[in-house]
């Protein structure tokens, strides 16, 4: 019997790819006990605003602790940022179609608890999103696995690990990748192709690379047709590769 996994470090509220990726396997993996690396998708992502794209980031703390792993980092909370963010979904989003229905997702990540470590938070929000868009998908921490190693080998340990037959990487994955390693362990190694059909955003030139609640805010529960369901109908809609 096959089974595909993907492995991916925690992102904060990432794009709607890390949800395609998701969607596409049996079991997702978060990567979380590796180290941390700073200015970086783990503790900021995108939103779109009418003066243009703007960075929203979480405060890690950082000093003197260059080799903290993912699953160590602490968010700095002298700094209200979950305000903060809160303010600046509202303010930017508040004339989305959709905001006023999917408001309590906002609710849930900022107001209804005060976050200590980034990864916690990154993977309550991925599950919560991944909720609301139908996604079924096993969800499994590393820092549960117990397996060292780096690289290449961590990931395939993790896979033999939970049985797995196929592994799904990213793109940018093939720079460093080596293939010979997974086929002598029967591991079929494939990657996702990121490709989507555009929406109507709130300002400007339309942008793929933003928080998945850009998408979800301008489509409601249509969402998922912009991330997956599209494929069914692939030669009627224009979409971009990316």
């Amino acid at each position: 019997m096959s089974k595909k996994i993907a492995i991916l470090q925690s992102n904060y509220i990432p794009w709607k790819g890390v949800f395609d990726m998701i969607y596409q396997v049996d079991t997702f993996v978060f990567l979380e006990d590796v180290q941390y690396t700073e200015h970086d998708w783990r503790n900021r992502n995108k939103i779109i605003t009418k003066d243009g794209i703007k960075w929203i980031t979480v405060p890690v703390n950082h000093s003197n602790r260059s080799k903290q792993k993912i699953c160590e980092a602490e968010i700095n909370g002298k700094i209200n940022w979950q305000r903060k963010h809160y303010n600046s979904f509202e303010l930017n989003y508040a004339k989305a179609p959709y905001f006023k229905e999917y408001r309590w997702i906002l609710e849930k990540l900022y107001k209804h608890k005060i976050w200590n470590g980034i990864s916690d938070f990154n993977i309550y929000a991925i599950k919560l999103i991944a909720n609301e868009l139908g996604i079924e998908t096993e969800f499994i921490n590393s820092v549960n696995l117990n397996i060292d190693g780096s690289k290449d080998d961590k990931i395939i340990d993790i896979c033999k690990k939970l049985n797995s037959t196929h592994y799904l990487s990213g793109p940018a994955a093939k720079k460093y990748i080596v293939t010979q390693k997974f086929e002598e362990n029967n591991i079929k190694l494939e990657y996702i192709k990121y490709e989507y059909p555009r929406y109507n955003q709130l300002y400007g030139e339309f942008n793929h690379f933003v928080t998945v609640l850009d998408l979800i805010f301008n489509c409601g529960s249509n969402a998922p047709y912009y991330i997956w369901g599209w494929k069914k109908n692939k030669g009627e809609v224009k979409y971009d590769t990316i």
